[in-house]
């Protein structure tokens, strides 16, 4: 129960590891507002956790997470709702394998407010809550926010952008109390992984030094470890879940 007594706020926690991460802290004793891309999803994910089991404290929410207006209301609500907020986990985003030429403003507009701007929004409106708690910042990166990939360059680039953010805002946070990290999962085994044939597969286990995936829980005990009191003298660090992939 490393989380008993804190409440906390996943961005992207209807599906994959952001719902594993929400899942996770609600074991380790943690109310949770999971908020999603839609009312629906949130409300869907939300069901499955009562589910399993129905003593967990866990709400769903649906704000435009670029938008700061929408998102200071509705940590407005979750701080009526749990009374506090302690851990803000930015998590939501989208990726892409769009080679350069095919790439349109459009894509990169969409990549760069879920991937950046949200990110900025959260944390921005997260501040007041967090002061007062002496909380955390956490932020998915990922194991391409060191090397690139071969095509997609918005989401490594918007990576490397969550790096920054994090280091910086560590360093502009600490004085009011609040540590921000980051977590940079490797390949991971979630939906879209698991639905890559085996011939593609292969290759890629082959090239992990630990000879497997990742699970979502992986990374999700990684989030669970940085936002509890064990991790309280580390921030502005980037936690690379990834099996050494990146060497």
């Amino acid at each position: 129960m490393l989380l008993k007594g804190k409440t906390a706020v996943i961005t992207g926690g209807t599906r994959g590891i952001g719902y594993e991460t929400v899942r996770q802290f609600l074991l380790n004793g943690a109310k949770v507002a999971l908020l999603g891309s839609r009312t629906e999803t949130a409300e869907k994910a939300v069901e499955k956790l009562k589910a399993e089991n129905k003593s967990f404290e866990v709400r769903g929410y649906a704000p435009k997470l670029s938008c700061e207006e929408e998102v200071k209301r509705t940590l407005e609500k979750i701080c009526a709702d749990f009374g506090k907020i302690d851990v803000l986990i930015n998590n939501a985003g989208i990726s892409s394998s769009t080679p350069l030429l095919k790439f349109s403003e459009e894509e990169y507009d969409k990549i760069a407010d879920l991937n950046i701007k949200s990110v900025f929004v959260c944390s921005k409106a997260a501040v007041p809550y967090l002061k007062e708690t002496k909380g955390v910042i956490l932020n998915t990166s990922s194991m391409v926010s060191v090397y690139g990939q071969p095509s997609g360059f918005m989401y490594p680039a918007s990576k490397f952008a969550v790096n920054g953010i994090t280091k910086s805002l560590s360093r502009e946070l600490a004085p009011l109390g609040i540590r921000v990290n980051a977590v940079a999962p490797g390949i991971t085994e979630t939906d879209m992984v698991s639905a890559l044939p085996k011939e593609m597969i292969d290759p890629l286990i082959k090239s992990i030094p630990l000879g497997r995936i990742g699970k979502p829980v992986d990374i999700a005990n990684a989030f669970v470890f940085l936002a509890s009191d064990m991790a309280s003298y580390i921030t502005g660090d980037i936690l690379h879940v990834d099996g050494a992939a990146r060497a």
